[in-house]
């Protein structure tokens, strides 16, 4: 009876708890694990703010920048601000995921640049996506990408939790909370 009871208590601290620990461990595993890797990916695409790289074209549009002999002057103005934008994204999402500003907005504008990202990896780059129930653990996109997106989820679902820009926003301008 003892064993049950501490499993009960430390169940019930745990549950009254996870609306403030499952979204702070989300942001806290996110800029851990994946912070430097959005940074990282985004900067090899500008080479000045308004300038992409032409591994950003590489990236993004890999058959159509080789079918035009990874000429960036002729990939046009849409190519160019495709790269533009993801390159932002992979720097401000992130960053806004990490400070807890607007984070479920900024988690689902992550939820869609890695499915984007992932059917580029998939379709454009050749990569092997994977399988699930397969009984292996390390296929780099469905394997991965899905514990990504269960942070993403999670960070939706609840939000960015008491340590955030959000919370802090809703003490400044309470008539945001309703």
């Amino acid at each position: 009876m003892t064993l049950l009871a501490i499993h009960d208590r430390l169940a019930d601290t745990l549950s009254r708890n996870a609306g403030w620990l499952l979204p702070t461990a989300a942001r806290l595993i996110f800029a851990a694990v994946l912070l430097g890797y959005f940074w990282s990916s985004a900067l090899t695409k500008l080479d000045g703010p308004f300038s992409p790289t032409l591994g950003g074209y590489a990236q993004i549009f890999p058959k159509a920048f080789e079918a035009v002999g990874y000429d960036a002057g002729q990939m046009g103005l849409w190519a160019r601000l495709v790269v533009l934008a993801g390159a932002w994204s992979e720097l401000l999402l992130p960053a806004m995921i990490v400070a807890g500003l607007f984070t479920r907005l900024a988690a689902l504008g992550m939820a869609g640049f890695v499915v984007v990202q992932s059917l580029t990896d998939i379709r454009g780059h050749g990569a092997d996506a994977g399988a699930w129930f397969d009984r292996a653990s390390d296929a780099l996109i469905l394997d991965q990408r899905a514990f990504w997106m269960l942070l993403f989820l999670m960070l939706i679902a609840k939000g960015a939790g008491p340590l955030s820009a959000d919370r802090g926003l809703r003490v400044v301008f309470p008539r945001l909370a309703t």
